[in-house]
């Protein structure tokens, strides 16, 4: 946890109740209320907004300073939104939320996109024997830890009817997966956009399959569960900008690429590429339509991967109508996939 929380150190500001009917986000002493915002490098919308600072602006008049944080990937934002270093976190892969879950993180799914699989990938050798998913038995892989490239690998075992510790798994962050991969320390890698992007041109790669048909890598949008209930006006301010920042992204395919060709270090034609396959369409989160959820859950039990199962039924989700954390099982027709 102390990892976790130096990691979010620039973050780490307590913030205090807001009441729902303010007509500002200022705190009892007059001070601007901070939002606390962690995504990782392959947050597209964040990074969009970010870098357009619309979304500063759209919270200006409510006195609300943004401060941002980046972490190397999904797991350890959680645990920094779980320490609450974190008010809001940017988009994380499905399996990330499971993994909070079993914490008993105190956050509440605020938004997600609509799936993604061919954004996930497994990239092998080129000359490598690696054909079909049944070639891996045996092979060295490479995957980050709860991410949404682990729930695939996960199921791309099943698939070819083998187990875990039929592989063997190296668990990664991403810069070092790729390291390894171009080392010929590992025979797989197990990636996501915009790093399946990044590689899957090189002469010296090739891609085995990607996610569709295995999982449907839905990311998610989650918020301390604190910080929603005492500012729900922030929360709809944040969802209306992604909402946008996702259509003007795919409606400005060029645009956006050079804001996050740098972003990335990456040239803008192989941002443009990854950028096709991940939808940026965000919706609030309606319980029917994160039911993959208790699958992941299930499967990272299973797999010794989680202390304990996890009933994704009980997971707080946002009411936007209500303007309020409601458990997913509990959630009714208030809960639409529309704007607030």
């Amino acid at each position: 946890m102390k990892l976790f929380t130096r990691l979010a150190a620039c973050l780490a500001l307590a913030l205090t109740a807001l009441s729902a009917g303010s007509a500002t986000a200022q705190t009892p002493s007059g001070d601007p209320v901070k939002l606390r915002i962690g995504f990782q490098k392959s947050s597209t919308l964040i990074a969009i907004l970010k870098a357009r600072g619309t979304l500063e602006r759209a919270v200006a008049p409510l006195d609300v300073r943004i401060e941002w944080g980046e972490f190397a990937s999904g797991l350890p934002l959680t645990e920094a939104l779980n320490a609450g270093a974190v008010d809001f976190s940017a988009d994380v892969a499905d399996t990330v939320p499971v993994f909070a879950q079993a914490a008993n993180a105190n956050f509440v799914y605020v938004a997600q996109e609509t799936p993604s699989p061919s954004a996930q990938a497994v990239i092998v050798h080129r000359d490598a024997p690696i054909h079909t998913l049944a070639d891996l038995k045996g092979k060295r892989i490479a995957v980050t830890k709860a991410a949404g490239s682990h729930y695939l690998l996960l199921a791309a075992l099943a698939s070819a009817k083998l187990l875990p510790a039929d592989v063997k798994i190296s668990y990664l962050a991403p810069a070092d997966a790729r390291a390894a991969f171009e080392r010929d320390d590992v025979d797989a890698w197990f990636a996501w956009d915009p790093y399946v992007a990044s590689v899957e041109q090189d002469p010296g790669a090739r891609i085995l399959v990607r996610g569709d048909g295995l999982a449907s890598y839905q990311r998610y949008y989650l918020a301390s569960a604190p910080f929603a209930q005492a500012h729900p006006k922030i929360i709809d301010i944040v969802f209306k900008q992604l909402v946008e920042a996702g259509i003007w992204t795919k409606a400005h395919p060029q645009e956006a690429a050079k804001i996050l060709a740098p972003v990335w270090g990456l040239d803008q034609a192989t941002v443009e590429r990854a950028n096709t396959r991940r939808t940026y369409a965000v919706r609030a989160v309606v319980a029917k339509n994160f039911g993959e959820q208790q699958a992941i859950a299930d499967t990272f039990y299973q797999a010794k991967l989680l202390p304990k199962p996890v009933d994704t039924a009980s997971a707080l989700v946002w009411d936007f109508a209500g303007r309020k954390a409601v458990a997913a099982n509990a959630a009714t027709a208030s809960l639409t996939a529309t704007q607030p």
